[in-house]
């Protein structure tokens, strides 16, 4: 099988990682309080918080906003607020509660990923991708000249082959730092490019698909769709190595110990919480604490397809907005502020992860999260995708 991994040249900040690093856009889209905080901890000083859009502010000024983020990359690269590492990969540790989780920062070709249902392909979605979820992804990327994704994506590694054979080499350690905001810690290791190509067959693996994105779903998507885009007008020789074909991700071992399936729970806001409360039971069996349901269901993708499609004919009918929400405590929360309600799901087991992709399938959106919120990953290596 052709290899879909692609060995980058990483650019990493000259200094203040831990001003730098800021956690993935898509976390506390309900807790505008947290992203402003980080805004004050940054202050005026090189952060990866200038590079990207936090969905709490999606349909404010987007166009505005993503013009800034152009200019800053632009900035960034004049006033060299970054270097350029030799082509290779970075090993990553990520200390949590959870545990200490490891990861490979690396490129993939989105030539070999799809995300449409049905589609079998090397590297796959894993949740259903909402179209219209997509512009502002895409409009970001157009115009980028560089990309700090939070994309991490799942290979299947049961010995656990790669990390036991870097762990025999001295890596050049890059970076080791505390992450703002209760993230845990994080270290890096440069993995030079000869090494580097040791490990891709132990990465690659087996069977269809080999990969599959297990968070930052839509922002693999909306890169595909940008480069479906610029590529229709490019010779193909162009096109076989153009730096947008690829993607910067966090490629993580399904079977590492810290890997955490979480569930990630549905706040309905905007509504009459007690007639939303009452009509969901009567379509789902479930237990009720105040405004906070408990559906009497097995955890499954079934069940949150169901859970998904009740509460989609309840804001047909009436009103509301959906919202997704990472950690049991915070939905707790969340379900007892006015006009609001919540669902509470249970997570699905990981080890049929894999099995349920097969054929092109894609879970449900938002059916799962590696960790806590405070657990995602967090913005650090970047990328040049332009020629610009």
């Amino acid at each position: 099988m052709k290899s879909c991994i692609r060995i980058p040249r990483i650019l990493l900040p000259r200094k203040g990682y831990r001003k730098w690093s800021v956690i993935a856009c898509d976390q506390f889209t309900s807790d505008r309080a947290y992203w402003e905080r980080v805004a004050r901890n940054t202050g005026g000083a090189p952060s990866s918080l200038r590079f990207i859009l936090p969905e709490v502010y999606l349909g404010e000024e987007d166009e505005e906003r993503i013009r800034d983020i152009h200019a800053s990359m632009y900035t960034a690269l004049e006033d060299e607020w970054m270097y350029k590492l030799d082509r290779g990969f970075v090993l990553t540790e990520r200390t949590t509660t959870s545990g200490t989780r490891r990861g490979i920062v690396a490129c993939i070709d989105l030539e070999a990923y799809t995300c449409g249902a049905g589609e079998s392909s090397p590297i796959r979605s894993s949740e259903e991708v909402v179209k219209d979820r997509l512009p502002p992804r895409v409009a970001l990327r157009r115009g980028a000249v560089l990309e700090f994704p939070h994309a991490i994506v799942f290979y299947r590694d049961k010995k656990d082959r790669a990390m036991h054979f870097l762990e025999e080499e001295e890596l050049e350690r890059l970076y080791d730092f505390d992450l703002m905001e209760g993230g845990g810690h994080l270290t890096g290791y440069f993995i030079p490019e000869d090494i580097a190509a040791e490990i891709i067959p132990d990465l690659q693996g087996k069977g269809e698909p080999s990969f599959a994105v297990a968070d930052g779903n839509h922002s693999v998507a909306a890169a595909k769709a940008y480069w479906e885009e610029i590529k229709a007008d490019m010779p193909e020789r162009e096109s076989r190595s153009h730096p947008a074909r690829f993607m910067l991700v966090e490629l993580v071992n399904i079977y590492d110990k810290a890997v955490i399936f979480h569930p990630i729970h549905r706040l309905v806001k905007e509504v009459d919480s007690a007639a939303f409360c009452d009509w969901f039971m009567k379509e789902l069996p479930c237990r009720r604490e105040g405004n906070l349901l408990f559906p009497a269901l097995p955890a499954s993708p079934e069940t949150v397809e169901r859970v998904d499609g009740a509460i989609e004919a309840f804001m047909r009918a009436n009103t509301g907005k959906v919202d997704y929400i990472h950690g049991d405590k915070e939905i707790a929360e969340f379900s007892r502020a006015d006009n609001c309600a919540g669902i509470a799901l249970e997570v699905i087991d990981k080890d049929e992860f894999f099995a349920y992709l097969k054929g092109g399938k894609n879970l449900p959106k938002k059916t799962f999260s590696i960790g806590e919120g405070a657990e995602k990953r967090y913005y650090t290596e970047g990328r040049e995708i332009s020629y610009d």
